[in-house]
This record gives structure tokens, C-alpha cells and sequence, in this order.
């Protein structure tokens, strides 16, 4: 089904029979994809003075209980309170939920004993164009990324000056196939989320980072309309299922 879309001041076509979902779903299992160095996500039936929630157990719906960490266990988006002493809810914060995105495919640097994404990566990525939303694949690009244990692997990290930049051509929201926008270890240093929330500034409330994508590579780089669809928690992060729709014009 092929709508036009009012974007600005733009006139967007695309097809909402043809969503790409870039999230990684959540299982209660040691495969679960996984970082930070705790276990996997729980999903057990409630157990109350005998009686189980569970249809095969004799109850008459399933009644689970779900344990896990947003910033550990799948996609998910978050918002400046991630790093500051006060509270900030991404539920709050994020107001807009379509924006114009650009997907780019990045093969990290090696640079030491790290691997890193630098700023003239971005550059040669994006050019001269304006886009709300950034969306970055990293090379490999393989199916282990619905499952990696990234705990102690010193995952690939964005340069503070790669995210500057960002900053500085008005992306206000960054999806990212790693865990983390910044190194595994930094001692807490944390420059490319206070890079990209300004947080020595004036805070970024309305800007975001989502982790723990995966982009398929069947999905092409280039501009699409992004639908960033979150649960809605009160907290720093939540769970999210952001959505692709390539931009037909």
C-alpha cells in the first residue's frame, strides 16, 4: 500500500505493506543476545498460593512475569537521563515518533586494540545530506548479532569527534547494531553520549540513542522513513521496535 507522506517540506512516498523492523526481539534464553556481564532475561509464570499462570499448568491464561535490563538485553532507546544525576524519562521526552533517516553500512578502523568509527567515516557516509535520523550498520554484518554474548569483547566504538559531527548536522537520533555508542571499558569517561546529548551544555532532551539493532543485508543503504516505536516506560530507556520504510521517490 503506497501513501504520501507530508514530511516537512516534503512530500514522501512509501509503502506501509513493506516494513523493515530492525530490532532484535527478546527471548528468555542464554542465546539472547547479551552485554554488561549479567545473565539473560527471565519469563516464568506467576506462582501465587499454589495456582501457576500457565494453561498447561490448569490456569486459564499464561501470566507471566518478565525480568530483564533494557540496556542489556535488545533493542532499545534511551534518552539524556542514561548519564545525568537527575531524572529523565524517555517516555517524556520523546514526543516525535517519525523521522527522515539515512542508513549507511560503516567497516570500522583498526586503531590499536580497538575498532573504532571515525569521524571521516561519517562524513564520506552522509555528504551534504540533512537527515533527523542516522542509522549505522557495522561491517561484518552476520546473523550472530541476534545472539552475540558481547560481555568482555571490546565491541566497536564511535569517535567522540564522529558523534560532534552528527551533532552538528542535526542528527537528533542515532541507531547503532553495537551495545553501546562508547567503548566496553572507559573508566566512565563516556564521550560519545555526553558528545551527543551536549552534556556539558545545554542538555539534548529530545534526542536519542538506540542500541542493539540489526540491519539485514537485504536493507540497502540510503534514506528512509523511520518509525521509532517505544514501550512506555518511565525510565532512562526502554524497549523499542524501530521501523524502516524505504523512501520511494
Amino acid at each position: 500500500m503506497i501513501t504520501t507522506i507530508q514530511y516537512n517540506s516534503r512530500k514522501l512516498q512509501i509503502d506501509l505493506s513493506k516494513p523493515l523492523d530492525i530490532s532484535i526481539p527478546m527471548r528468555a534464553s542464554k542465546s539472547n543476545v547479551n552485554a554488561w556481564y549479567i545473565d539473560e532475561p527471565k519469563i516464568e509464570p506467576v506462582e501465587l498460593d499454589g495456582w501457576i499462570g500457565k494453561v498447561s499448568e490448569g490456569a486459564f491464561v499464561n501470566f507471566n512475569n518478565i525480568q530483564f535490563n533494557p540496556h542489556a538485553h535488545g533493542t532499545h532507546t534511551e534518552c539524556v537521563g542514561h548519564i545525568t544525576k537527575e531524572f529523565h524519562s524517555v517516555n517524556k521526552n520523546l514526543k516525535q515518533f517519525f523521522f527522515l533517516a539515512e542508513v549507511v553500512t560503516v567497516a570500522p578502523e583498526q586503531e590499536g586494540e580497538d575498532t573504532v568509527i571515525s569521524k571521516t567515516q561519517l562524513q564520506f557516509a552522509l555528504g551534504n545530506k540533512k537527515r533527523d535520523a542516522i542509522v549505522i550498520r557495522t561491517m561484518p554484518n552476520m546473523k550472530d548479532k541476534l545472539s552475540k554474548q558481547y560481555s568482555k569483547t571490546n565491541w566497536t566504538y564511535l569517535h567522540e569527534d564522529a558523534v560532534q559531527y552528527l551533532v552538528s548536522k542535526g542528527i537528533k537520533h542515532l541507531l547503532i547494531d553495537l551495545p553501546s555508542v562508547d567503548k566496553e571499558e572507559d573508566e566512565g569517561e563516556l564521550k560519545a553520549h555526553k558528545a551527543f546529548w551536549n552534556y556539558n551544555g545545554k542538555l539534548r532532551k529530545d534526542c536519542t540513542i538506540t542500541e542493539f539493532i540489526y540491519v539485514p543485508n537485504n536493507v540497502d543503504d540510503g534514506e528512509y522513513l523511520l518509525n521509532l516505536q517505544i514501550a512506555p516506560f518511565e525510565n532512562d530507556a526502554t524497549p523499542s521496535k524501530p521501523i524502516l520504510f524505504k523512501v520511494l521517490e
